[in-house]
């Protein structure tokens, strides 16, 4: 296996389309380093800080991306199926169109990160943290968004965000704002007992949108 060594000055490193495949990245600093288009299949990026980096249309499947720092990132058109994204920084970067179907991105911070037109076919979201993420257009069939944070964010109103695993407070999120808006449309009337279980939503608890 290929062992990287951190480069003394990474905003030099110009690795753009090499073959990195593999490789042992654990820890490297790579800091606004060039890797577009690079082949990173199966490597071993466990920590590795590569802030600000362009990682636009790279290939990162199956790779070891746990606590890494890819914040600011660009992502853009990226491989990622499969990979390894568990507590991850990925706040601010962007995702878009990026295929990160599979991937395990538990306990990362997507926070305001562009997910527009991507790929999240299978990703396990599970206490991800996507206050005011850009989902428009994002493909979840099959996510598991348990524990996640999406407030402020922009949920898909689309084919791709029906089959999607989703928790109490997520559910309650979703319904209070189609009832609010939607109420004077429903047939019947809600219960007092529905009422009293959508108004447990946390946003209408801190008084940030009205109840019902």
């Amino acid at each position: 296996m290929n062992k990287i060594e951190p480069y003394s000055d990474p905003r030099e490193a110009d690795l753009r389309g090499v073959n990195l495949r593999g490789a042992d990245l654990r820890g490297v600093n790579l800091r606004e380093a060039n890797l577009c288009w690079s082949d990173l299949n199966r490597a071993n990026l466990c920590e590795a800080d590569l802030y600000g980096a362009n990682l636009c249309g790279v290939s990162l499947c199956w790779s070891d991306l746990s606590q890494a720092n890819l914040r600011k990132t660009d992502l853009s058109q990226a491989n990622l199926r499969g990979a390894n994204l568990r507590e991850a920084d990925l706040s601010l970067a962007d995702m878009n169109r990026a295929n990160l179907s599979q991937t395990d991105l538990s306990q990362a911070d997507l926070s305001q990160a562009d997910l527009g037109g991507a790929n999240l076919r299978g990703a396990n979201l599970c206490g991800a943290n996507l206050r005011e993420a850009n989902l428009r257009g994002a493909n979840l069939c099959g996510a598991n968004l348990c524990g996640a944070d999406i407030d402020y964010s922009c949920w898909p109103l689309s084919c791709g965000s029906v089959d999607i695993v989703i928790d109490e407070r997520i559910a309650k999120q979703l319904l209070s704002h189609a009832f609010i808006v939607g109420i004077e449309f429903f047939p019947g009337k809600l219960t007092d007992d529905q009422k009293k279980w959508l108004n447990t939503f946390h946003r209408i608890q801190d008084g940030s949108v009205k109840g019902l």
